[in-house]
């Protein structure tokens, strides 16, 4: 007889064994919507050293979704609703793959605050004015 305690299962919206992770997890999906910064890096492989016409792609995707977004030299920084961000990442994917490309790795980092709203701008704007009053 094994003394291994069940594995936790979380099937449609329901919690089990899982402790104090699942009073956690029943806190958030009462939150109705949860705004989110992303920095993504999306990078075709198997395709060249070319790689503008899948940024571009991706850049439609973003558009279309009607995300606030804005494009670096190295990726996209990109707000808006979590999933609503998170559909679009999966929608970058498959527009690149739909161009051809084999394979596809992807950097990200993301932010959520729930102290106050923050845009992207005003995250710069924060650090512009420390540089200004320094």
């Amino acid at each position: 007889m094994s003394t291994a305690s069940p594995t936790p299962q979380l099937t449609a919206g329901v919690c089990q064994n899982l402790g104090k992770f699942e009073i956690v997890v029943s806190h958030y999906r009462r939150v109705n919507a949860m705004n989110v910064i992303v920095d993504l890096c999306v990078v075709p492989l198997g395709v060249g050293v070319s790689v503008g016409q899948y940024v571009a792609a991706c850049q439609k995707v973003l558009a279309e979704a009607g995300l606030k977004h804005t494009m670096h030299a190295y990726g996209t920084n990109i707000e808006g609703d979590w999933d609503e961000v998170f559909a679009a990442v999966k929608a970058c994917h498959e527009a690149v793959h739909a161009l051809g490309a084999p394979r596809i790795t992807s950097s990200m980092r993301f932010g959520t605050r729930t102290d106050r709203p923050q845009t992207m701008e005003e995250k710069v704007k924060s650090v512009e004015t420390w540089l200004e009053n320094s």
